[in-house]
């Protein structure tokens, strides 16, 4: 995967993450159409981003929704 520049991203806070500061995840729709999803952790916001096929994020999202991933 070439790299892409991430400059002119837009984050969102994912609605999954709590409001006390924990397990904060934002990810940027700008690229969606370019086939990718940036995710970052919004505690450390000019640290790395991954980025991840959008058929990828919707299999993970989906996995998330149906419980498959239990809390700890």
């Amino acid at each position: 995967m070439t790299d892409i520049d991430l400059t002119a991203a837009v984050w969102i806070k994912s609605s999954y993450s709590s409001s006390s500061g924990g397990e904060c995840v934002e990810l940027s729709p700008t690229f969606t159409a370019s086939g990718v999803v940036p995710v970052r952790d919004s505690k450390t916001p000019q640290g790395p981003a991954v980025v991840i096929p959008t058929t990828a994020w919707s299999s993970f999202v989906s996995a998330v929704k149906r419980g498959e991933f239990p809390a700890t």
